[in-house]
């Protein structure tokens, strides 16, 4: 069995959608299918904004009628006009639930993590819905699957955690007398009281992920609008490539720092159950994509991609009084860990005078104020400064399996950098040296990232065994 997710992008209109059709059309010749879904390309934000407005008390009115039309007309253009009219009535149900909830939304001048996974589980419900009728219409016997019964989680509605064993058995419950082809709706999922929860963004590929693990799929197809996983952004380096395989390892991490091609919680699944992810693109489905596995074999190239962070903030933590002293580092990121603040990477001298990390710019004030008031007393005595922060980072990552226990890579690296006069403000690696991360200024990002291509990839041209 074979799973294929479609992004937003691939089904941003009824072209898109068509295309959609023909590849699992394609697909049922030699295998049995389930299909995962997005919204619509923009749906997702347009209704975060919808929400948005409610709550403040706007007129959210005529974003909703922009959703209905855009639905309605895409039907219009799939179906004929019989079918059309039986989508519209399914897409008018969805919206004017949809409305009422607004309006109660309007009413109590909040719109809760409860009440906004409920909204925006609307765009999932939407596409999976049209998809069905596109294939439907085009002979193939396909049903609307929605994942609310078949997903289970906590109540984290906004970043919700999954019962893989309950989900698991209602996944092959279902699927067990399931003969028509599921359109299962991605993102969305449910709590033990029913109650709708969400994934987090780019959950429709963790969606996939967990249903091909349940049924031990032999592949996850990621269908999205890029060739596979790059070597680097394409919009950075001319030469960038598409690599025709990867490590499971080496796909988190390059997803970890900034390559959006696959949300990173997909990669737990399948990897547990030794399912193959291809990465592949809507828009050139004759081309084979990248291929995801535990073993592969790298084509003789020292790294495998180089991906980045484009905005960070860079927080230290220094002082006299932490040199030799247990407990400073727990201290520290367990208070920014009870916060629910994620440190992206750490950078600590062997003196253990300083500890630097970095941040998202969004929780940089609480970050600094936490730790301040963490070491308050240390502070006053002296014994530890001020958290100092500086904005206007990035963090770049070089990534790939073939590093390891390899002499001269970080030297390549980072004399790369030099010659490209490239200040570097921190540099992480870990033990395993599948990947070496760095700070870089913001705006020497992308010299960084192609004078380290260049140093790597000095043709600019792919490896024979990489290419198209």
């Amino acid at each position: 069995m074979k799973i294929l997710k479609f992004g937003g992008s691939s089904l941003a209109s009824a072209e898109t959608i068509s295309a959609v059709v023909e590849i699992v059309e394609k697909s049922l010749a030699t295998d049995r299918v389930a299909v995962v879904v997005s919204a619509m390309g923009g749906v997702t934000d347009a209704l975060v904004a919808i929400g948005e407005e409610a709550a403040a008390g706007h007129d959210y009115h005529a974003r909703l009628e922009d959703l209905r039309t855009r639905h309605q007309e895409t039907a219009a253009e799939l179906l004929s006009a019989d079918e059309a009219a039986e989508a519209s009535t399914s897409i008018d149900s969805v919206l004017d639930e949809l409305g009422r909830l607004l309006h109660g939304v309007s009413l109590v001048g909040e719109c809760s993590p409860r009440t906004g996974a409920t909204v925006l589980s609307c765009g999932e419900r939407l596409s999976a819905r049209l998809l069905a009728a596109s294939l439907c219409a085009g002979g193939t016997q396909a049903v609307f699957c929605d994942a609310r019964g078949l997903i289970v989680t906590d109540g984290s509605f906004g970043d919700a955690q999954v019962n893989m064993e309950v989900t698991g058995e209602r996944i092959r419950g279902h699927f067990a007398s399931a003969s028509p082809i599921q359109i299962v709706t991605g993102f969305i999922a449910a709590d033990a009281s029913g109650d709708t929860t969400t994934l987090g963004r780019g959950g429709s590929d963790y969606t996939a992920s967990i249903i091909g693990a349940a049924l031990a799929a032999d592949c996850i197809e990621i269908w999205t609008d890029v060739d596979g996983v790059m070597s680097a952004d394409p919009r950075m380096v001319p030469g960038a490539f598409s690599l025709s395989s990867m490590s499971y390892e080496e796909l988190m991490e390059l997803s970890h720092f900034g390559a959006k091609v696959v949300y990173p919680p997909t990669l737990r699944p399948a990897r547990a159950h030794a399912i193959p992810i291809v990465i592949r693109n809507t828009f050139n489905p004759s081309f084979s994509g990248t291929k995801v596995v535990e073993d592969h074999h790298g084509n003789g190239n020292l790294i495998r991609g180089i991906s980045a962070v484009n905005n960070v903030a860079l927080l230290r933590l220094e002082g006299d009084g932490m040199v030799g002293v247990p407990g400073i580092a727990s201290r520290l990121f367990g208070v920014l860990a009870r916060r629910g603040i994620s440190a992206i990477l750490i950078s600590q001298a062997s003196s253990e005078h300083s500890i630097c990390f970095a941040v998202e710019p969004g929780v940089v004030d609480e970050a600094q104020g936490q730790v301040d008031a963490e070491f308050e007393l240390e502070r006053g005595a002296g014994l530890v400064n001020d958290v100092v922060v500086e904005t206007g980072f990035s963090i770049i990552a070089v990534v790939g399996e073939a590093m390891c226990r390899i002499p001269g890579i970080a030297g390549r690296v980072f004399s790369a950098l030099g010659r490209s006069e490239i200040n570097i403000r921190a540099i992480a690696q870990g033990s395993s040296e599948l990947n070496i991360s760095f700070v870089v200024a913001r705006d020497d990002q992308a010299a960084a990232i192609i004078a380290v291509h260049d140093a790597f990839f000095p043709s600019n041209t792919p490896p024979a065994a990489e290419g198209a």
